[in-house]
C-alpha cells in the first residue's frame, strides 16, 4: 500500500453515535514515533491509522482494556512512547523509529502478549476488485482481525465500515439493521452469542458476506448461519498475527480440502502438516517469521478435510492411554440442536489419568433438566468412542467470551 489515503472517500460510521465520516475527514494527529497509542474505543483508534497511512510513523495500537502495568513497562522498555489522550509517557529506552512499521500484540493465549512487526502492505491481504460492501468492525483495536477489517476500508474502494466497540457488542444487530451492514466478520463465539441472543432480528441484517475466524470452526455454526442468511457467502479464514491470513474457504464447510496441503502457488501461503501440527509458510508473515512457521494448532484429517481442532497443548486428552481430541468432542456437542456452545477439557482422574468433561450453554429455547443432560450423554455415546464421551457436563447460563471475541478453547 502506498503512502496516503487510497480510499479517502470510503465512509465510516460510529455505531455509538450514528455519526458518519470518511477517512479523508478524520483528523491526523502528530505522534511521537515510535508510539504505542492506547485506544479507548475502536472508532477512536482510526485517526492514528490515518496518520500512519500518510506518514509511515512507527505505531502500535492497544485497547485501553489491555493496558496494564506489566505491559506498560514492556512497551516502554521496547522504546515506545505511550500515548493516552493528551498524555505522553516517554519511552524508558528511547530508540530511532522504524519507518513504515506497524506492531501488533498477540492475544496472549499462550502466555504474555508478544509484539509482532508488520506493515500496511503485509496486513492488506485482500486484492482485486471487490463488490461494494459495508463492513461491521466488532474487534478490539490493534488486533490482527481489527487491522484486517480496517485495511479493507482504508485500501479497497467502496468498502465502508460500521465500527462497534467490543464493550457494546450486544447492540450490533440493531446497528447492522439501521446502517445496512452487508458484510460481517466475527469469531464462532461471536456468532453463537448473536444467534442465541438475537435470533428474532438477526435475519434482518442484510448480510451478503459472513466471515468466521480466530477460533476452531465446526459445521454446526456454518449450518446455523445458513438458516439466517441463505443467500450470503459464508467464509472461514485461518489467520494469525504471525503468519497473516493463510487459509480462506468459501464452500460453507468446516476445514479445508486436503488437496490444499503442500500446494505451491506463487504469492500464496503454503500449508502443511508436521505430525498433527499446522505449519504455514506465508508471504504475509510478521517481521522475522519468514519460512515455515509451526503454528501450535492441531490438525485432524477427516472425510477429505483438514480440520483445525485447537491448540496442541490443550486439544489432546489422554484417557487411560487412549487419546481423544477435545475439539472433536466439542464439535459433537455443538452439533446437538439444544446446544449453543460447548467447551471440552481433560480433568485428572484416578486409574485412567484423565477423563473428559464439558461446559455447555443451551439454546434459549432448551430446558435445564436432567433429561437434557441424559440426552447429551446419549448423543455423545452414539457419535464418540467410549473414552471420548464426557463424564461430567456442567450447564452454564451464558457463553463466556474475552475482549478478543474468543472463548478459551
Amino acid at each position: 500500500m502506498t503512502r496516503g489515503l487510497p480510499c479517502a472517500a470510503n465512509r465510516i460510521v460510529d455505531a455509538r453515535s450514528g455519526a458518519t465520516t470518511t477517512w479523508g475527514e478524520l483528523p491526523a494527529p502528530q505522534l511521537p514515533a515510535p508510539a504505542a497509542v492506547v485506544a479507548p474505543s475502536s472508532y477512536d483508534a482510526l485517526p492514528v491509522v490515518r496518520a500512519h497511512a500518510e506518514t509511515g510513523a512507527e505505531l502500535l495500537v492497544v485497547a485501553a482494556g489491555r493496558m496494564e502495568e506489566n505491559l506498560r513497562t514492556e512497551l516502554g522498555a521496547s522504546g515506545f512512547n505511550i500515548v493516552e489522550g493528551d498524555r505522553v509517557q516517554t519511552a524508558g529506552n528511547p530508540r530511532e523509529a522504524e519507518d513504515g512499521r506497524l506492531w501488533l500484540l498477540t492475544s496472549g493465549s499462550t502466555g504474555r502478549p508478544k509484539q509482532i512487526g508488520h506493515t500496511l502492505a503485509s496486513l492488506t491481504t485482500v486484492s482485486g476488485e471487490l463488490p461494494p460492501r459495508r463492513w461491521l468492525c466488532p474487534y478490539s483495536p490493534g488486533t490482527y482481525a481489527w487491522w484486517q477489517v480496517v485495511t479493507l476500508g482504508l485500501g479497497s474502494p467502496e468498502q465502508d465500515l460500521v465500527v462497534v466497540d467490543p464493550a457494546q457488542l450486544d447492540g450490533w444487530v440493531h446497528a447492522g439493521i439501521e446502517h445496512s451492514v452487508t458484510a460481517a466478520s466475527g469469531t464462532p463465539t461471536f456468532w453463537r452469542q448473536t444467534i442465541m441472543s438475537h435470533a428474532d432480528d438477526l435475519a434482518r441484517v442484510p448480510l451478503e458476506q459472513v466471515s468466521l475466524g480466530g477460533e476452531p470452526v465446526d459445521q454446526a455454526v456454518f449450518d446455523q448461519l445458513r438458516v439466517f442468511f441463505p443467500d450470503a457467502r459464508i467464509s472461514w479464514i485461518y489467520a494469525s498475527s504471525e503468519v497473516g491470513a493463510s487459509v480462506v474457504v468459501h464452500d460453507g464447510r468446516a476445514g479445508f480440502p486436503v488437496e490444499w496441503l503442500d500446494r505451491e502457488t506463487e504469492g500464496r501461503p503454503v500449508i502443511s502438516v508436521d505430525g498433527d501440527e499446522l505449519v504455514i509458510t506465508s508471504p504475509y508473515h510478521g517481521a522475522g517469521l519468514d519460512g515455515a512457521v509451526h503454528t501450535g494448532d492441531r490438525v485432524v484429517i477427516e472425510d477429505g478435510r483438514a480440520l483445525i481442532t485447537g491448540r496442541l497443548d490443550r486439544d489432546e486428552i489422554n484417557v487411560g492411554g487412549a487419546k481423544v481430541s477435545a475439539g472433536v468432542v466439542r464439535s459433537v456437542l455443538q452439533a446437538h440442536p439444544d446446544v449453543a456452545w460447548a467447551q471440552v477439557r481433560g480433568r485428572k482422574a484416578p486409574l485412567v489419568g484423565s477423563m473428559v468433561v464439558a461446559d455447555v450453554v443451551l439454546n434459549s429455547r432448551s430446558t435445564k433438566d436432567p433429561e437434557t443432560l441424559t440426552a447429551l450423554q446419549q448423543w455423545s455415546q452414539d457419535r464418540l468412542p467410549e473414552y471420548g464421551v464426557p463424564r461430567r457436563i456442567k450447564l452454564l447460563d451464558a457463553i463466556p467470551a474475552k475482549e478478543t471475541l474468543k472463548s478459551d478453547v
